[in-house]
This record gives structure tokens, C-alpha cells and sequence, in this order.
């Protein structure tokens, strides 16, 4: 499960017709708004397993509601120096399907060449660990024109300049590139950016059951998800005037549904942990408004020669055990857990490297590079990074 949430009943309106936006909306836009059941209509709905296609399933569904490409990260230079990052791109149905061409040799669908019922967001942010510095940034355009979009073949997704592409004639390597001005009118060099090329190092992982990640008791809340959970990724990373070679590793994942979300569920904490035995974990634990777990959160544990076990809500313990203040509201978040797998001997302690990495962006939520130390399986000590997604929790959620 991400956040991995967007743009939509605010953009409706000017996605029909007129040029996109060059800024987001004024008011902030909730996960769960966007992941429940709103707009629903019309749409299909994650109900049982079913078979993957790829590369096809690499690219867009514009039949489901929501759909995101979630890329993070853990870079270093040779001489140590650190960096997370992220870059997402989220597709949004608006509901309605096109319109029909009003004749043959009409440029779009109503004859308009901007008519779209897809909207697309992105966001791109960058951990400078070592100076402590946070960088975020979004990105807003409709599904039109070329401006934003997703292919299967070839496997490339966009918004404007901000791209996901095969790099040959398979779908991976992957080069992922994003850059944004530091301040609006800046200098040209002054900027953030990433130019990344991306290889797994293990097979695909389907989430849940075979791929269905159930999220509520009711049909049809529920995602189809999958993940690469561990990318050899090298690069350049760019801050200001400051170019950085790096290396580290990547995490993939690819999840599209409709209404999700069932109600009452105000958000959740996700994890992706990459162990130095080699190792991964994934645990999301979705909230309730009491802020009680709920019984449909989950996860995988995937083992050093890639083979995967599903992990249940019972199967793992998750404490807080300390918690971060955001300077924007007060608004309190987690920051350091104990999460452990008792079945399994697993105990670790995770900890953000910067303790401020929320995104003050359309949708608010804290996402950001973490150490991970403890104990793994077969009682090895273990060390790891991994990243950590927040959300609901600027909407009133409060950290157990």
C-alpha cells in the first residue's frame, strides 16, 4: 500500500477543456478522499486475483480510478556521502468515460485535443543526509497531448520532463530522470535533480493473495499490487551547483484500484526494508479513526534467494517508540519503531535519518529514508535502509 494518492475532483473541471493548471489547487486534498469509494461508478474494482501480463501490466489501467509508479531510494558516493529519494507518478480517473469524437477528422475526443478523463500527478523529493537538508516538490498535468501519460511498450511513464523509461529493448533497465528548480526563476543550475539507471537484482513480488492486496472486508477494497523490492541503481544526483556520482539500491512498487479504502480507515504507516543478509520486508499497517490497526494490514517477507512468504496483521508488532512534531501545525507523527515477527526471530529497531521528511505538497504525509538495525532471521544482527510512508495523520490521525 503508498499514498500514493492524487489530483481529483479539484482538477475535474479543467481537465475537460481548458490548459492544465500551473499550480496545484489552494486546498488540501485527503488520502482517504481519494482512495474510497468516490467516483466509483463505472469503474472496475480489484475483486479477486488474476492472471499478470507483462510488460503490459507495467503500463496504465485508465479503467481503475487510481493508479501510481512509486519509486525510493538509498544512494551513497564512494566518499560516503548519503542520500534518499523518491519520485512517484500517480494517474486519477475522473470517472466519466471519453466523450466521443464529434467527427471523423476531430484532433480529440469532443473534438477538443486537451478533452481528457485522466489526470496525472507527480511528486519528487531528495534526503541530503549528511547537511540534513529535505527537498519536495509536486507536478500536475492531464493525460493529454503528450503532456503526461504511461506506455506499456515501451514501458515509460511521464509528466512533463519527469520520466520512468526503459533504457533498451527490454523493460529493464529502467533510467529514471527528474529535476525542479530550487526557487521559482532561479538560476538554471540551481536545482534538484536525479539521472538514475535502475536493474533488479530479484524477481517482481506479488503483494497479498497472488497479487490482490485486500484492505477491507469488503470486496472490492482491495488493490492489485506489485513490487521489485530490491534495484541496483547508479547515477548522478544534483543539488544546487553540486553533482554527486551514486550508487545504492531502489525499491519499485506498482499498485492501481478503486475504492480501496474502506470506511473508516484514516491512513497508514508502510515500510520497505532492505537487510544486509539480503533480505527485504514490507509491512504496511493501515489505521482506523481510533487509530487502532486494522486487521487487513499486511506485508511480505522476501528472502535472500528471492522466494516470498506473506505476513498477516497477527505476524507482526509495531511499536512507536518515539514521535516528531511538524513545525508547520504541531501535527505529531512516529519517528523510530520496534517492529518484530516473533514467528520468525525478527526484531528491529528503525530510525529516520532526517527526522524532518514530510511533503508540504497538495496531499500532506511523511515519507523518508530510515536505518534499520536488529536482529534477522536465524538470529543474524542485521543493518539496513529502507523508506517509510505516514499518511493520514495531517487529516487528525494520531501515531500508536
Amino acid at each position: 500500500m503508498r499514498p500514493r494518492a492524487y489530483l481529483l475532483v479539484a482538477l475535474a473541471a479543467s481537465a475537460a477543456c481548458a490548459p492544465a493548471p500551473e499550480a496545484p489547487p489552494a486546498a488540501r486534498l485527503q488520502i482517504t478522499d481519494v482512495l474510497g469509494g468516490i467516483g466509483a461508478a463505472g469503474l472496475e474494482r480489484a475483486l479477486e486475483p488474476r492472471e499478470f501480463s507483462f510488460p503490459a501490466d507495467h503500463g496504465p489501467h485508465p479503467t481503475f480510478a487510481s493508479e501510481w509508479w512509486y519509486l525510493t531510494g538509498n544512494l551513497q558516493t564512494a566518499a560516503g556521502r548519503s542520500f534518499g529519494y523518491q519520485v512517484t507518478f500517480f494517474r486519477t480517473s475522473l470517472g466519466a468515460p471519453p466523450l466521443p469524437r464529434t467527427d471523423d477528422s476531430a484532433p480529440g475526443i469532443d473534438g477538443s485535443a486537451w478533452a481528457t478523463n485522466q489526470v496525472w500527478m507527480a511528486h519528487f523529493a531528495v534526503a541530503d543526509i549528511g547537511p540534513g537538508r529535505f527537498f519536495a516538490f509536486d507536478r500536475f498535468q492531464r493525460g493529454a497531448l503528450g503532456l503526461a501519460g504511461a506506455t506499456a511498450f515501451p514501458w515509460h511513464v511521464w509528466l512533463d520532463d519527469w520520466s520512468l523509461e526503459q533504457d533498451g529493448s527490454g523493460s529493464f533497465p529502467l533510467r529514471l530522470r527528474a529535476r525542479e528548480r530550487l526557487e521559482a526563476g532561479g538560476d538554471a543550475g540551481d536545482e534538484v535533480a536525479v539521472d538514475l539507471l535502475i536493474s533488479p537484482l530479484k524477481d517482481m513480488v506479488l503483494q497479498g493473495d497472488r497479487g490482490l492486496s485486500q484492505k477491507g472486508p469488503t470486496p472490492g477494497n482491495a488493490s492489485f499490487y506489485y513490487s521489485f523490492t530490491r534495484l541496483q541503481t547508479s547515477g548522478t544526483m544534483r543539488i544546487g551547483d553540486q553533482r554527486f556520482a551514486v550508487e545504492g539500491t531502489s525499491w519499485l512498487d506498482r499498485e492501481w484500484s478503486t475504492s480501496a479504502l474502506p470506511d473508516g480507515q484514516v491512513g497508514w504507516d508502510w515500510f520497505g526494508l532492505q537487510l544486509s543478509d539480503g533480505t527485504e520486508l514490507l509491512f504496511y499497517q493501515l489505521r482506523e479513526a481510533d487509530g487502532s490497526p486494522s486487521a487487513h494490514s499486511g506485508g511480505t517477507l522476501v528472502l535472500a534467494d528471492g522466494s516470498s512468504s506473506r505476513l498477516d496483521a497477527a505476524d507482526v508488532e509495531l511499536t512507536v517508540e518515539h514521535t516528531w512534531i511538524s513545525p508547520i501545525d504541531a501535527t505529531v507523527y512516529p519517528s523510530g519503531w520496534r517492529l518484530s515477527i516473533p514467528a520468525r526471530g525478527v526484531e528491529l529497531r528503525i530510525e529516520p535519518l532526517i527526522e524532518n521528511q514530510e511533503l508540504d505538497l497538495t496531499f500532506r504525509y511523511w515519507e523518508g529514508a530510515v536505518s534499520v538495525a536488529g536482529v534477522g532471521l536465524d538470529g543474524t544482527l542485521v543493518s539496513g535502509r529502507g523508506y517509510v510512508e505516514l499518511t493520514g495523520y495531517a487529516e487528525g490521525g494520531q501515531p500508536r
